[in-house]
């Protein structure tokens, strides 16, 4: 495989907008759970592109599914429709809750989606007073100003000048802080099912319940933004089925398309009949190129052996974490679902997740942080267990040489 070796990170900070910070490896080529960069150093990858690659590099059926497309249709816009999209939408439609589907490119845009479809529901219905939208601290919704006005993290949405108005944030797992602030103006109540960004941080069921239930007695929506809980990666399809809570609404991306771009927000016929033509739009919502691929991702991941497998998975990276952590200790605790895992740093290494991050990737492991204070680990649904082996063994390498610094 040829590499050109005349494309450096130093032209990064000459050509790009600086609102990232790119580490100095460029991968190059993937396989599996395993990227190798521009000098031939290998990792094995815990990250996932953020909880985006389920299935992995390159997976020889997303690979398929992309060359079989790429030959017959790529783009149409949505002044017609096509065959991977509707497709795709059925699936959806029969694996979950929900009678429609609308696409977009990014749970951004799906979760912008679903915000106007909630306040558009509630004007027709109920009047323009039921405008109110309650999020949950330390929440991430995306980067629109809307999604990141609901987010629950000032960090994003502060500097740009007035925010979108009537949108309340309460601690997440508090149902007396909950209980306080909605109303029948409420509008929706919008929550991740386990948090992410926020620092891998789960929720209390009898809390779920008593939201639904607060929902309901107010005529308020429930939206479930399981942008990276969702496609298989906490071990059920979407995190909504390990319970018995339904919501109203549903976002999905990252996974959906296995690292091509693509989500979708999913509701029942009766909400989805208020966003009536013309009301809302996405000139790449339901490409053809990205629902073939998804179409394809939730035929490998939808399937008994891919869901239980993700299970048995979060047992050995769990147990190998609780394992590292009896020799260094480091960790307060492991916390988390399926391949969605936080070691939360305790108190002599708070503030220090980023110096975690870059050991790992000096020992040849790609992780994540969920704020200053989590190391984060999304890796492939299907990465195999010698790949988990490994991955432990770098990461202990890692650990040591934070900890002897």
């Amino acid at each position: 495989m040829s590499v050109n070796k005349t494309l450096t990170r130093a032209q990064f900070d000459d050509v790009m907008v600086p609102n990232y910070a790119p580490s100095a490896v460029i991968p190059v080529r993937g396989e599996g759970s395993r990227v190798w960069d521009q000098e031939g150093n290998e990792f094995i990858d815990f990250a996932g592109g953020i909880a985006v690659n389920c299935l992995g590099h390159c997976h020889p059926a997303l690979v398929s599914a992309l060359k079989e497309q790429g030959e017959k249709l790529w783009h149409l816009s949505n002044v017609m429709t096509n065959e991977p999209a509707l497709a795709l939408a059925t699936k959806l439609v029969d694996a979950t809750f929900a009678d429609r589907v609308y696409f977009a490119n990014s749970g951004a845009e799906a979760n912008e989606a679903a915000l106007k479809l909630v306040r558009r529901y509630a004007m027709d219905k109920f009047g323009a007073e039921k405008d109110q939208i309650i999020a949950f601290d330390k929440a991430f919704h995306g980067r629109t100003f809307f999604t990141v006005s609901v987010g629950g993290q000032a960090a994003y949405s502060d500097g740009f000048g007035p925010k979108p108005q009537s949108i309340t944030h309460v601690p997440f797992n508090d149902i007396a802080a909950l209980e306080a602030v909605i109303s029948d103006t409420t509008c929706a109540v919008m929550m991740e099912p386990l948090q992410g960004e926020g620092g891998i941080i789960d929720v209390d069921p009898e809390f779920l319940k008593a939201v639904r239930a607060l929902c309901d007695k107010h005529n308020a929506l429930l939206v479930f933004d399981e942008v990276q809980t969702g496609v298989g990666r906490l071990g059920e399809l979407y995190a909504y089925m390990r319970g018995d809570v339904v919501p109203d609404v549903l976002t999905t991306a990252k996974a959906l398309g296995g690292g091509f771009p693509i989500a979708a927000m999913l509701t029942t016929k009766e909400i989805a009949d208020h966003l009536k033509i013309g009301t809302h739009g996405s000139t790449y919502g339901g490409n053809p190129l990205a629902c073939a691929i998804g179409n394809a991702v939730l035929d490998v991941v939808n399937t008994p052996e891919v869901l239980n497998g993700v299970k048995v998975r979060e047992q050995l990276l769990r147990d190998g974490l609780n394992k590292i952590n009896d020799k260094h200790q480091v960790f307060a605790e492991v916390r988390g679902q399926g391949l969605l895992l936080g070691a939360v740093l305790n108190d002599k290494y708070q503030g220090r997740a980023k110096e975690f991050l870059v050991a790992s990737v000096g020992e040849g492991l790609m992780s994540l942080v969920a704020g200053a204070n989590v190391i984060r680990f999304t890796p492939s649904l299907v990465i195999p267990e010698a790949d988990i082996a490994e991955g432990l063994v770098r990461f202990e390498r890692a650990v040591a040489k934070v900890v002897a610094a």
